[in-house]
């Protein structure tokens, strides 16, 4: 997977992208095939949204649907103007999964390995982003649409979503999408779904995991929203840092995990940020966060190596 120089190691639908005055991304930023693209990206105050653009497929997650977003996700990631991302999706799918009609023996075996190998890189870019993902969902996610909620750092649903890996009823079993899965929900929960291809509820799939917050449709924007300013009020670089090492700790027996995140706080505590916040509490102001430090951050995609 490209990382193209990244460093960092450290609703009520979709009205207010057209109420409010985002700046879109700049024009040419992902290639363009025939056809709209079946991703848009807006980005004002640090918060850059990309929705799937999709609805009449159901957002499915096609080649070009998994590029669009790839390119999303990894423009201008190293800017200090960047600080979250939220990924929505038009109509009431947030996304079926992948396009089957992709997967017939029409297409070649390599056919086939690109979408899988493309999926998987874009799934592995939003751990290893520098800035928090939030998935922000108001329907039906299935299968890689599953896949995408599990692997963002944080989910917000509406009340009126759900979430089911159906492969096997059709006999493709959800095997990708087991990976974000299973690393999200216990594993009998995983397999029960895995197994029979039943949804389960938003709070079912809160209560195991799956979800950060669930709240009635009417307020998933602003609950969503409020998270996102949260974030994007805070220091770009000590956000990234924490990023990273969680993820990197996560794998790690627990005498490594804790030698690992004391590296870390004093590399945390060096940084011009981590002595401003420091001073700021003790002098009972409030902090003044630098972003001058971000690119001195190593940003890996293999953090959990």
């Amino acid at each position: 997977m490209a990382a193209l120089g990244l460093r960092a190691f450290g609703t009520k639908g979709l009205g207010w992208l057209r109420r409010n005055p985002w700046a879109p991304l700049s024009a040419g930023f992902c290639s363009r095939g025939p056809g709209p693209r079946p991703t848009s990206a807006r980005q004002r105050e640090g918060i850059r949204n990309i929705v799937l653009s999709d609805p009449k497929k159901r957002n499915a997650l096609s080649l070009a649907m998994l590029k669009s977003l790839q390119s999303d996700l990894l423009h201008e990631a190293e800017s200090k103007d960047l600080k979250v991302i939220i990924i929505s999706a038009e109509g009431p799918v947030f996304s079926s999964g992948h396009d089957l009609k992709e997967l017939t023996d029409e297409q070649s075996p390599d056919y086939h390995a690109e979408v899988f190998q493309t999926c998987s890189e874009v799934m592995m870019l939003i751990q290893n982003h520098p800035v928090p993902v939030i998935a922000m969902v108001n329907g039906l996610a299935t299968a890689a649409g599953c896949q995408l909620v599990a692997s963002c750092d944080i989910a917000v649903a509406s009340d009126k979503s759900s979430f089911a890996t159906p492969g096997v009823n059709i006999g493709l079993f959800c095997s990708t999408p087991a990976v974000a899965l299973g690393r999200t929900v216990p594993r009998k929960v995983a397999l029960e779904m895995l197994f029979t291809g039943e949804p389960i509820s938003a709070q079912e799939a809160l209560l195991h995991g799956l979800l950060s917050k669930v709240v009635p449709e009417e307020q998933l924007e602003e609950e969503t929203m409020r998270i996102a300013k949260k974030i994007a009020s805070l220091s770009r670089p000590v956000v990234s840092l924490g990023k990273a090492t969680f993820y990197k700790q996560l794998p790690q027996d627990l005498r490594t995990a804790y030698y690992l995140t004391s590296q870390t706080m004093v590399d945390n505590v060096a940084l011009r940020d981590g002595q401003e916040g420091i001073k700021a509490f003790i002098q009972k102001r409030k902090p003044i966060w630098s972003h001058d430090n971000a690119a001195s951050l190593g940003f890996s995609e293999n953090q959990n190596e």
